[in-house]
């Protein structure tokens, strides 16, 4: 009776529980909780920091404990302005870059003077069967507040079945005092496991910035 009346008088009339039916109290005496599933989990694999550097490659952790890789970008800083950020892989632990890459991008910009918005097929940033560097963003400005931000999903790196997928998703703050929304996405051309991963910009150094990757564990 005493159980009841105490849940009872934290009810309101329409049977929701009131703000004080919750506190410390009632959350510590909770002694299990049932399990709740939720998306998958990041797994933070490595971190790299940027400094003066010609590029900043991942030569280790890409294997078959994940079947998706993201990397996170964030303030990504050219010492060199207007400068793509460019990516390749490899299938011998960084030994060698270039893998064949057929891939397609699309931008929406729009400058600081309200002019020339646009979003267009980016022309002479997808590949076709090449084992070029592919770009990432499209002439990143090197003013001390400049940078681009973003995140590609690699998929199955390790499978020797399928080619290897990747997304790329970011933002950049172009050297024309424009913002550009950029989207990538396409496939390294091979069976081989890609074990390695480079980043660079086209001319110039990574001035500053971080790259993470995270490994996403598998259900």
């Amino acid at each position: 009776m005493s159980i009841a009346l105490s849940l009872g008088n934290n009810l309101t009339t329409g049977g929701i529980f009131k703000p004080t039916a919750v506190n410390n109290t009632s959350v510590n005496n909770v002694t299990d909780f049932a399990s709740i599933t939720g998306d998958a989990t990041l797994v933070l694999l490595s971190t790299q920091t940027a400094s003066a550097s010609a590029s900043i490659s991942f030569t280790s952790g890409i294997n078959s404990t994940y079947d998706e890789y993201i990397f996170k970008f964030i303030n990504i800083h050219p010492s060199s302005d207007g400068q793509p950020l460019l990516f390749q892989g490899s299938t011998d632990g960084g030994s060698t870059y270039g893998v064949t890459i057929t891939s397609t991008a699309f931008q929406a910009s729009l400058d600081e003077a309200n002019l020339y918005p646009t979003l267009q097929y980016s022309t002479g940033r997808d590949l076709a069967q090449s084992t070029s560097y592919q770009g990432l963003v499209n002439d990143v400005g090197n003013g001390n507040d400049e940078s681009k931000v973003g995140e590609m999903y690699l998929f199955a790196p390790s499978s020797t079945t399928y080619v290897k997928h990747f997304i790329y998703r970011g933002h950049g703050y172009h050297a024309s005092n424009a913002a550009n929304s950029e989207f990538y996405a396409g496939y390294f051309n091979t069976t081989s496991a890609i074990n390695a991963i480079d980043f660079k910009f086209n001319s110039g150094n990574i001035d500053d910035g971080i790259i993470k990757m995270y490994g996403v564990a598998k259900s």
